[in-house]
């Protein structure tokens, strides 16, 4: 059988074709194409489409073609390329001082591209399945940099955990109903082994956040300032246990276990099992696209931080609403995505690996990281969300662990999921902070809620 992608000599991509005859001609073995693939991978690579790479096959100058296939790759081997002006409008508008509102909104569409995952082709499995579980939220992770610099400790933290909501709710949410209404008259189930393995790490990082709550609400008046350092000091030290766990959790995941989270598409008409997922750019083009990508995130992170309280106050949302609901959508709109796509074609496993598996990457490696870098920068984050994004926190994660603990779905679960994302949506559109009221004519609300 024809190879279905090849390297010249140059590092270029030359594709070869699969002959009708190779598959179904008797063949039964698995035709498998690089590594095993994690939940991840393939969600990402949902979205993506295959280009016509013969497009610069006459060019002459063996750089220029490669380039020029290189950027056809990127550009355009996404479903999502409507967006990428988005990014150059962005550095524009702030540049020329448009609207603040105008530069958090194009800053916002530029985040929903896609880290390149091409790299992980040319590593072994378990440091493929490591990048991409790293680089997997990375715009959280950026975001909340950023935000810790500039001192905003509370966007910091009203984004991490409303990428976990995110992720728990309305993507698992969503996506279960969509499967559900698709596959009406099919069976869905589902390998508990992996949920329960996530939903445990999950209600590790919740008792993480509700000690230092219980420490802060367990003491008088005159001991509130004294628990303040107590709380921050067990905060850094339970951070620290939570990365420990997140390391444990990788080697369980990528090495003892793997049989666990390996996601394997199979034909329902034969035996034959292809993966069309193959290496399109060499491993030097490979790389440098994803710095590219790392830094241009990084510049919409940071207009995005430094303009969301004026889109706020333009908008007349809060702060908290934007940053727990309307950041995660779309910094993981294409990931999201992804795991719909996968519930559709009935493939729940791949679908929880995505959104189980990026909450507890959210909750287990990028919130404790975040509390230490907090550490070291000489800012004092805790692990203290406060009562209302706490409890909502737990029970979020206590109704996705009684609604998987059957192994089956239906289009219900999901829909309850849903409604449950969109009462703590309404309850942070509600919602405001202290300093969000400063502003706010309480009066005149009083006075519109009276009539």
């Amino acid at each position: 059988m024809a190879s279905a992608g090849q390297h010249d000599a140059s590092g270029g991509i030359e594709v070869g074709l699969v002959k009708p005859g190779d598959v179904g001609g008797g063949l039964t073995k698995d035709v498998r194409h690089g590594h095993g693939r994690m939940a991840h991978n393939m969600s990402s690579s949902s979205l993506r489409k295959r280009s016509e790479v013969s497009l610069f096959s006459t060019v002459r100058c063996r750089f220029l073609r490669r380039l020029l296939a290189n950027l056809q790759e990127i550009f355009l081997g996404t479903k999502l390329f409507v967006l990428f002006p988005a990014v150059p409008f962005a550095i524009v508008a702030q540049s020329y001082g448009f609207g603040r509102a105008w530069v958090f909104t194009l800053s916002l569409l530029g985040l929903t591209l896609l880290l390149s995952e091409q790299i992980a082709f040319y590593t072994g499995p378990t440091v493929g399945g490591l990048l991409n579980a790293t680089c997997g939220n990375a715009t959280e992770l950026i975001i909340a940099l950023f935000a810790l610099y500039k001192g905003k400790i509370d966007v910091v933290k009203f984004s991490l955990i409303g990428s976990v909501f995110s992720n728990l709710l309305l993507v698992l949410g969503t996506s279960l109903f969509c499967g559900g209404i698709a596959n009406l008259r099919k069976e869905q189930s589902f390998d508990r082994k992996q949920a329960d393995v996530n939903t445990g790490l999950l209600m590790l990082g919740a008792l993480c956040h509700v000690l230092p709550l219980i420490f802060r609400c367990g003491v008088t008046s005159a001991e509130q300032n004294a628990s303040i350092s107590a709380t921050l000091t067990l905060s850094r030290i339970c951070s620290i246990l939570m990365l420990a766990a997140y390391i444990v959790y990788l080697f369980f995941q990528l090495k003892t276990h793997r049989r666990f989270f390996e996601s394997q598409e199979e034909d329902e008409d034969n035996d034959v099992v292809v993966h069309e997922d193959e290496a399109v750019i060499g491993f030097p083009s490979a790389l440098a696209w994803l710095v590219g990508m790392t830094i241009v995130i990084a510049i919409l992170s940071e207009y995005v931080v430094g303009t969301i309280e004026a889109a706020s106050d333009s908008w007349g949302i809060s702060v908290s609403f934007i940053s727990i609901i309307l950041l995660p959508i779309v910094g993981n709109a294409a990931e999201h995505a992804g795991a719909i796509i996968f519930a559709l074609k009935n493939k729940l496993d791949i679908t929880l690996g995505v959104s189980l598996g990026s909450a507890s990457q959210i909750s287990m490696f990028v919130v404790p990281l975040s509390v230490i870098m907090a550490w070291i920068l000489g800012r004092s984050m805790d692990l203290d969300f406060k009562l209302l994004e706490t409890s909502a926190l737990v029970f979020s994660i206590l109704l996705v662990y009684f609604i998987l603990q059957d192994g089956s779905s239906h289009y219900l679960k999901g829909f309850v999921l849903m409604l449950a994302y969109s009462a703590i949506g309404t309850c942070f559109f509600i919602h405001r902070s202290p300093d969000e009221n400063d502003g706010v004519d309480v009066d005149a609300l009083h006075a519109i809620l009276r009539s």
